[in-house]
């Protein structure tokens, strides 16, 4: 599989925010994040690191 779990980064800590992403769609300043189970998330936040190796996607909230 070649799914990966998104964390978002608070205060140097990465807390688990969706596991299992499948999809990661650009919308606007937005980023909508959906799982294989079809679950989905849309946050405001950018890409800080993925390791597809590590199965593991950073997010970093964007404030306002």
């Amino acid at each position: 599989m070649c799914e990966a779990s998104a964390y978002v980064v608070k205060d140097g800590e990465e807390e688990l925010f969706l596991e299992s992403v499948d999809v990661i769609e650009p919308q606007g300043d937005k980023l909508r994040l959906v799982n294989i189970f079809g679950e989905q998330k849309i946050v405001k936040a950018k890409i800080k690191r993925m390791s597809l190796v590590n199965h593991k996607i950073l997010l970093e909230i964007e404030e306002g």
